[in-house]
This record gives C-alpha cells, structure tokens and sequence, in this order.
C-alpha cells in the first residue's frame, strides 16, 4: 500500500481528507515511492487555527523559555541530521554530502536564533526632545506562513522559521510537494525539542494551500522562495492584503573571467558552482563570461574536470544525483537542442551520460555549451539544471554591462589578480549578491542574502519584528583572495 504524506497540526501528524494527493518520486530510482496529501479548504483553515491559538501563548512565553526550545532543537538536529540527509537525497535526488551541506547551513541559522534575546532587543534614547524620552521595543508579528522550493527541502524553511519561531510567532510551513516528507521531520524534531502545540505546523498542497495562506486574514507575513512569476504573484497578492512579504525569485547567474585569473581557480569554481545539486540552485552559476582570450584555455580545462565527474545514485558516493522528476529533466535537455538551432556549440552533451545508477532515474549529466548567443533562450532562461553556458566578450566594460542588462540580479562572481579590478566590479554591478574568487557567494544568517531587480519582490525582514524598515537595498559581497590550495572539485554545498 502506498504510504501517504499528510500534514503536521497541533503537534500531531493529520491524515488528510481532501481525497486530493500527487507522486512522490525517488529520482534515482524513476518510481514513484509515496503520496503527499493536497489540502483542501477545511485542512488549510485548520493549520492556521492552530497556530493562531497558539501565538498568545507562545509570544508571551519568556525568552530564555524559547531559547532553550531552540537550542535544543539545535542539538537534536545536529545529533540526527544524518536521517534528514538520507530523506532529502530519496526524495530531491542530490546526493547525501550535498544534502548534509544543506542542512549545515540552514543549522546556521538555527545557530543565530539561539541568540534571539539578544537581537530582538530595544532602544531607549534620552531626552530626544525638551524633557521627552523615547523607548522602541519589538515585538512578534502572530501567524507567519512560509512556502518553500522542492531544491532546498530543509535549508530554505530554515532561513525562516528559527528566527520566526525564536521571536514569538507561531509558523504554516507550506513545503514543496516534490519533497515533503524533510518538513514532516522536522516537525517531529520540534516536538521533542520540547515546542508547544500549534507554533510549528506543516500544510502540504499546491495552489489551493498557497492561495489560502495569501487570502487568509489571521497569516501576517509570507517568506516565498521559487521561480519569479510565482514571485512576483505572491508579493501582489500579499501587497493586496498588507501582509508583510519577502518573495525571493528566480536567477541567471553570471560568473566573469578576467585574463589574469587563475584558470585552475576558475574551471574549479565552475564545475562546483555549475554542477552541484544537479544545478538545481538558486545560487548556481549558469553562464561563465570569459573575457578573452580566455575561453579556449578555460573549456580545456572545464572539460577535463566534467570527464571524471561521476553521475549517479546519490547514496552511492555519486558527484552529481538525478534532476526531481522527469518532466524537469526533460524541459532542462530540451535547451540543449535549442542551443544547437540557435547556432550554439555544445562541447558536452549531457544526454548521453552513463549513470550510476537504475536506467529509469532522472538523468541527465553534465553539459557544457560554447559561444551561446545572448539572444537565445538557453542564454535568458533560468534552466534550473546542469547546463553551463560560455559567453565570450572582448573587455571587462562589455562583461559587465552584460550582466547588468539582465532581468535578474540574484548573484555573480568576478574572477581575478587585480583588486582594483575587483572593487570596481563590486561597486559596478547591479547585483544582490557578489563573489570575488568565489563562485557561490552565499552569505550566512547575520548577512543581508537576496538579490536585485526580478529576483527579489518585498522586504527581507518579514518576519523577526514589529517597527523599522529601512528603505534601501543591500548588497552582500563575498571575497577570497587566490591561494594554490584551493581545493579542488567538491560539488557538495559548503558545509563550513
């Protein structure tokens, strides 16, 4: 009998009712291994009666009460993270060191809400006029719903709900119906960490849940991270409703490759921030601009480092897993054909990759592609899988007007000997989030992550408290200055 995901309510896990479910899939495998439920009507409105009876009592609770919860979620997290990896890679299909990756950098952030009491602290200023003092306090907003993508199962809710839960709110996580089953454990983990009923709760659906927490008038902010149409919609609707919102997009990342740049560095940097989780990464560097004359030294290089990647069955010691589900993976090969029509030259195709693996999984391997017009759609699409594209230019000034023409503004990377170079880049680029000598320039939770332009609708504090907004934009610049160790190709996420 097939095994069906449900929901997590009050503290318990709920069967649901709707009579609506979807595949879940092992992508290494090609089958179908379970159901997540879709909620309907009734299941939404109950997920978000419980946590809106419990954000009295939570918020009110001391915060040294809530500290401890979350530090020993921590403990209980670290001490079983290895379970989590093992679910995420049976459902996502990247393979088990990338997930362990993931879940040590989503643990960050459950790190920086173990010292909430500290951060969610007030101001007093003396005397501000004749004989008036002024006191700012923060406070919880109430019910926060948070809809996460299928490509982070744990990391992503764990950018959010740590510091939604360890400020007082009480938290609807709505997970990816691709893989649901992380949520569901997590929500377990809570418990025994000691949570009260109702201030973590997991609503598995589609649209209908999506929809029922925009339109609900007790959820007070949404956190949204996925493609920017579903963005851009989240954000309208919440701006409709005045909820609080922070809606991070899509991506076309750009990595630019100056003529002084160690090559080594730059092939590495490539293969890792190209191929890793299958390019399934919001982070994932999708087209290498390599100022010439470059370009042929580097896809020498680049090529070499693709022949010993091994693609395969993620729990098998794989370099690189599966795509979700088929249907994705056919849509990713589907641009290496319209690369060829647009006059592309691909140098490997990843169609034809031998995987570790069943023949029914959802492979597809690596693929490199040479001088992609920017006219095309392989050039303009965020593909969302393991394609790397190679742009020629001529000078530094062409490269970077390039990536600033773009809809997108999530992150980018400059390659090169030259600070001067490097503080103009950074300075220069229209761009959230910034790597010098780094490919994948994430920062972690006490730095300002999110992009420009069509990667980035709302606020990125949505949840922590009540008072100030800051009407500015950040922009988060990771720097590495060139080292021979550098370490070679590690497609796992950054597990330091």
């Amino acid at each position: 009998m097939t095994t069906t995901v449900g929901h997590w309510i009050d503290n318990k896990e709920v069967p649901s009712t709707s009579g609506r479910t979807a595949p879940v899939y092992d992508p290494a495998l090609g089958v179908e291994t379970k159901r997540v439920a879709l909620a309907n009507a009734a299941e939404i409105n109950a997920a978000i009666a419980s946590a809106k009876k419990a954000f009295p009592g939570w918020s009110k609770t001391s915060l040294a009460a809530r500290q401890q919860i979350v530090f020993k979620f921590r403990e209980l997290l670290n001490a079983k993270k290895g379970e989590l990896a093992e679910i995420i890679t049976s459902e996502h299909g990247k393979v088990l060191s990338d997930a362990l990756g993931e879940i040590t950098r989503g643990q960050e952030v459950v790190e920086f809400a173990v010292g909430m009491p500290q951060l969610i602290k007030g101001y007093y200023s003396e005397n501000v006029s004749t004989g008036v003092d002024v006191y700012s306090t923060r406070q919880a907003l109430g019910v926060v719903g948070i809809i996460s993508p299928f490509n982070f199962p744990a990391m992503v809710p764990m950018w959010f709900y740590p510091i939604a839960i360890a400020a007082g709110n009480t938290v609807v996580l709505k997970p990816s119906e691709k893989d649901p089953t992380a949520s569901i454990w997590i929500a377990k983990l809570w418990k025994e960490a000691g949570l009260p009923d109702g201030v973590f709760n997991v609503l598995n659906g589609d649209k209908e849940s999506v929809d029922g927490l925009l339109h609900s008038p007790d959820v007070e902010s949404i956190s949204f991270v996925g493609s920017t149409p579903i963005a851009r919609y989240i954000y309208e609707e919440c701006a409709k409703a005045g909820k609080r919102v922070q809606s991070l997009g899509g991506a076309k990342n750009h990595m630019l490759v100056l003529p002084d740049a160690d090559l080594e560095l730059v092939a590495d940097s490539a293969i890792n921030a190209g191929f890793g989780s299958a390019g399934e990464r919001c982070m994932a560097i999708s087209v290498v601009v390599a100022v010439e004359p470059v370009a042929d030294a580097l896809i020498e290089k680049i090529v070499t480092r693709m022949d010993k990647l091994r693609t395969g069955d993620g729990r098998r010691g794989c370099d690189m897993g599966p795509l979700v589900t088929k249907e994705h993976r056919d849509k990713v090969a589907s641009y290496i054909d319209v690369a060829v029509k647009d006059g592309a030259k691909v140098v490997v195709d990843g169609r034809g990759v031998k995987a570790d693996g069943e023949a029914a999984g959802f492979w597809l391997g690596p693929t490199l592609i040479d001088q992609v017009p920017t006219t095309s759609s392989v050039y303009k699409d965020e593909i969302f899988g393991p394609v790397l594209s190679i742009v020629r230019v001529k000078t530094y000034d062409e490269g970077v007007a390039l990536i600033n023409s773009g809809a997108f503004g999530n992150g980018t990377a400059i390659f090169t000997n030259d600070g001067g170079a490097a503080r103009r880049f950074q300075n220069e680029i229209q761009v959230g989030m910034v790597g010098i000598n780094v490919p994948i320039p994430v920062p972690v939770a006490y730095y300002s992550f999110g992009g420009w332009k069509q990667s980035l609708f709302g606020d990125t504090k949505a949840h922590g408290e009540e008072g100030v907004h800051f009407f500015t934009r950040g922009k988060a610049i990771t720097s590495r200055w060139l080292d021979p160790s550098h370490g070679g190709i590690n497609l796992g996420f950054p597990q330091n």
